[in-house]
């Protein structure tokens, strides 16, 4: 039983990230058909890309900084 659990798991993972990620470039798509700028499109984006990578950076100061208050060795070998 234990065995499955990975495979439903990730199995669940992809319909879902894969059924968001078809509807997010759908939407895109259907803005775009619609005569709005595209500068504005590939602005939003920017913005979202931005976000993402200052979330991603600022999780892994707090993670690093949290692992050094527990102690955690974090030499390279």
């Amino acid at each position: 039983m234990v065995d499955w659990i990975p495979i439903v798991f990730v199995t669940f993972k992809v319909l879902v990230l894969g059924t968001g990620m078809f509807f997010a470039i759908k939407w895109h798509y259907d803005q775009g058909k619609k005569g709005k700028e595209k500068r504005a499109v590939l602005r939003a984006g920017g913005k979202v890309a931005v976000v993402f990578v200052l979330s991603l950076l600022s999780l892994g100061l707090v993670t690093f900084v949290l692992s050094r208050k527990l102690g955690l060795d974090l030499t390279s070998p």
